[in-house]
């Protein structure tokens, strides 16, 4: 779904402020810097994505009953074992085995 066309105060940019903690904006200086971005760049898009998460958790998802039975009989099942999943989770790490724990080890 492409976003409609914006008019002019919709493309005008607003400056938003915040009150952070020296350590929070190093924190924050250090992971735009790590991706490339400006503070400002990596903050629009840090808080953009926060705040499309937070609407798509509040998403309604509307249904005929039918498919609501439908729905509800599957998630009632008790989970059936996925046999590649099975046989991943009974391989050794490609790094080796997990070492063992030591009880004389504090």
């Amino acid at each position: 779904m492409r976003p409609q066309a914006k008019s002019a105060g919709e493309r005008e940019l607003r400056p938003i402020a915040l009150r952070l903690r020296r350590s929070e904006v190093e924190l924050i200086d250090r992971a735009a810097s790590a991706r490339g971005r400006s503070r400002t760049d990596f903050m629009r898009d840090a808080a953009l994505r926060e705040a499309e998460m937070a609407i798509l958790d509040e998403v309604l998802v509307k249904t005929g009953s039918q498919a609501l039975r439908h729905f509800l009989k599957e998630i009632s099942r008790p989970p059936r074992p996925v046999p590649e999943l099975v046989a991943l989770f009974g391989r050794s790490p490609p790094w080796g085995a997990a070492p063992s724990k030591r009880a004389d080890r504090a």
